[in-house]
Formats: structure tokens, sequence, C-alpha cells
């Protein structure tokens, strides 16, 4: 063999040492640039005020009727803004994506419960796994099941035809106790309790 050819053949092993000697550090590097941008993320300041205005108008001041002649005009601005913001790829932490599924609960077509829902796990996904959350995953899955005529799951829904009192909405019996109990909603017999409860004359 000749020393041009051992010489070749040296350079060709020591390119390929440095690149698997190399791959652990730009890994490293890659893995602390991907952790670095995730630390600068904040929670949006829109997001949250437009959560806590939301949650505000559901409880209005000396336990009066909430007035839906302005309450529901507020509810279709921010459910607007929220989209926006969605499509503008505004939502980056579990709490944006939180606040915005209850601002989305809130809204009239079965696409935003089912947004709603999908909001929910991924804010689940990026660290808000608590019963605020979980209740939430349950409760807007429910109220889309609600709005396309099928049962729901969990039974957090209760609806009300023309003048007729609140009512539990019909339940699948797919899911049981114990996984009601995992989201953080209710068994089902203290739903049918609280329907009872609604409807004592």
């Amino acid at each position: 063999m000749s020393n041009r050819t051992i010489k070749a053949l040296l350079v060709v092993v020591l390119l390929t040492l440095s690149g698997v000697m190399l791959r652990p550090v730009l890994s490293l590097r890659s893995v602390w640039v991907q952790g670095s941008a995730k630390q600068t993320l904040k929670n949006s300041e829109e997001l949250k005020r437009l959560h806590d205005e939301d949650q505000s108008d559901r409880i209005p001041p000396d336990e009066k009727d909430i007035d839906w002649g302005i309450v529901s005009p507020r509810d279709k601005a921010r459910l607007a803004r929220v989209k926006e913001l969605y499509a503008q790829n505004r939502l980056q932490t579990a709490y944006d994506y939180y606040h915005a599924a209850m601002i989305l609960q809130h809204g009239k077509a079965p696409e935003d419960f089912l947004l709603s829902h999908e909001f929910c796990i991924v804010a689940i996904s990026k660290g808000k796994n608590d019963k605020e959350a979980k209740w939430l995953t349950a409760s807007s899955e429910d109220r889309f099941l609600m709005n396309i005529g099928r049962p729901q799951r969990f039974g957090t829904q209760f609806h009300s035809e023309g003048n007729c009192p609140m009512r539990l909405y019909a339940v699948d019996p797919g899911v049981t106790d114990e996984m009601r109990r995992e989201m953080g909603v209710h068994s089902l017999a203290e739903a049918r309790a609280h329907d009872a409860e609604l409807n004592k004359k």
C-alpha cells in the first residue's frame, strides 16, 4: 500500500472520528438552545386578561343574574380575538392554551368546543396537568358532543329547552366514575343529585 493511500485512509479515519466525537457536543448544544428558548417563553398577559374578564362576567356582583345581553357580545369579541392570536401562532405556554381553551368553551359552535378540547390537551402536555385543565378537557368534550346531538361522556353539561328548568344532558354509560375522578369531574350519582336539586318543586 503506497504512502499516498495510507495518508488518504488516515484522513478518512480522522474525519470519521471527529464527526463521531463532535456529534454528542452538537446534540448537547441543540438541547441547550431548545432549553433556553423554552425558558424565555412568557405567559401572554392579553390571554390572561381575556380569561379573567370571561370568568368575571360569570360571577356578577351581589349575586345578581348574569346579563347575557351584555356578556354575550363580550364573549363573541373575546372568542374572535383568541382565534386571531391562535392563527398568528401567539399561544406559546401551557397557560396560554388553557386560558384560550376557557374562552373557546364559551363559544357557540361545535368547532369552538372541539378546539377548546384540543387546547386543553396541549396545555396538559406543556405542563398544566392539574385539576382545572383536566376538568376543562372533560367539559369541552361533553359540550362538543352535546352540540352535535350525541350523549356526553363525563356528565358535566346541563341544558334547558325554552323555559324549562336545567336538566342533566344525556350521558353515555361508557365512562366510569374512576375515569371521572381522574379528570376532576363529579361522579355520575353526584351529577344526578345536582340535577334533582335544580329541579325541586
